[in-house]
């Protein structure tokens, strides 16, 4: 069958990759590059875990992505993932970190429990009077976002699917199966995979009833020099405790120091607008992580960069019919994880129509 897929974030470019895999003629378009450095998936890494509220069936969803990421690899003949665990940090009862431990613990995952002390013996950036306890697990690490999709890029034009850059998407008439490009040119398929990000409610505007769009930003950091081995050598942060909602991803795949916060992004009118990091934004970001990170004053910031997510109520991913087309929205930031996973999962629906199925596991209700 002929499909057409828009946007080329890893859920687009995932899902022209299984499509392509299992015969089908495909036509992946792009609004800017690939790797755009403004979509969601156009950074260096991302954090892929175990670790989810007890109940969420994230958890045990990672299996499956697992098992998609290493037949990716196979396909691209690299494995664009640095396996070095992941830690938390608890600050107070009830904290995020919490009920991550709470997650693990539900699932029967492994993980190393230890106190405040051991925990900045082992990593001498965290301040050991600001923390609780921590843990630590191997089951997560970096996946290297931009080697990921110069690598399936490279795949998929080796294998016959029409990869097209800078293709920006005007309209969608799904009753057609026809998407038209903004300089006029019509691309018509069977079937339509809309994977646009951010910037699917521009397509649909009638989904910004269900998806919100909201503008974040990253800083990436020089720690001081005598912790930068520490944090070359550290697991990722996934979570630093209290109410903070931060990050950490350490140097990795080509990818600096880099700190992110739940605290600093704000609704945004669309996915284009305020794309550009205020000269404070850095510092802002920074602020929120003292506590329970040492010495904040001595990092000094390198460079800080936006993005934007679509967010649904229950933060959890969404997908919907219209037509000949599907579309599919990874939200609320922790979509990456699950890349190569939905790509195969979003294949499934297209060949077998299937679309209840894919909103259950999507919403990870059901394998």
């Amino acid at each position: 069958m002929e499909v057409v897929v828009v946007g080329a974030g890893i859920a687009g470019l995932s899902t022209a990759w299984s499509l392509a895999k299992r015969g089908h003629r495909v036509t992946l378009l792009e609004q800017g590059p690939i790797p755009n450095p403004l979509a969601a998936s156009g950074d260096h890494h991302r954090i892929i875990r175990r670790a989810y509220p007890p109940g969420s069936g994230y958890g045990r969803a990672i299996t499956e992505a697992y098992a998609a990421w290493d037949e990716m690899w196979a396909d691209l003949g690299q494995r664009h993932y640095d396996p070095r665990g992941f830690v938390c940090v608890s600050r107070e009862p009830g904290d995020e970190a919490e009920d991550y431990l709470e997650g693990l613990k539900d699932g029967g995952f492994p993980f190393e429990l230890m106190t405040a002390q051991e925990a900045s013996t082992r990593w001498p950036f965290f301040d050991p009077e600001t923390i609780r306890y921590a843990y630590f697990s191997e089951e997560g690490g970096a996946l290297h976002c931009r080697r990921i999709a110069l690598g399936l890029v490279e795949w998929l034009r080796a294998n016959d699917v029409d990869v097209r850059e800078n293709a920006k998407v005007a309209s969608v008439d799904v009753e057609a199966g026809r998407v038209i490009l903004t300089g006029g040119e019509a691309v018509t398929a069977d079937q339509i995979v809309v994977t646009a990000g951010a910037w699917v409610t521009k397509l649909f505007p009638d989904l910004a009833w269900t998806l919100s769009t909201h503008r974040t930003a990253l800083a990436y950091l020089e720690p001081p020099s005598d912790l930068k081995e520490a944090w070359e050598k550290a697991p990722v942060i996934l979570d630093v405790g209290g109410k903070v909602d931060g990050y950490i991803i350490p140097p990795s795949g080509g990818g600096g120091l880099k700190f992110g916060t739940g605290l600093h992004k704000r609704a945004s009118p669309d996915a284009d607008s305020d794309r550009v990091p205020r000269p404070e934004e850095g510092a802002e970001i920074l602020s929120h992580f003292s506590p329970p990170i040492a010495r904040l004053d001595e990092y000094r910031v390198l460079e800080v960069v936006t993005c934007a997510y679509t967010f649904t109520a229950d933060e959890r991913f969404f997908a919907t019919r219209k037509g000949r087309a599907l579309v599919v929205s990874a939200c609320s930031g922790h979509g990456y994880k699950f890349g190569a996973a939905v790509g195969r999962r979003v294949a499934d629906a297209v060949e077998d129509g299937d679309i209840d199925r894919l909103v259950r596991w999507l919403r990870a209700e059901t394998a």
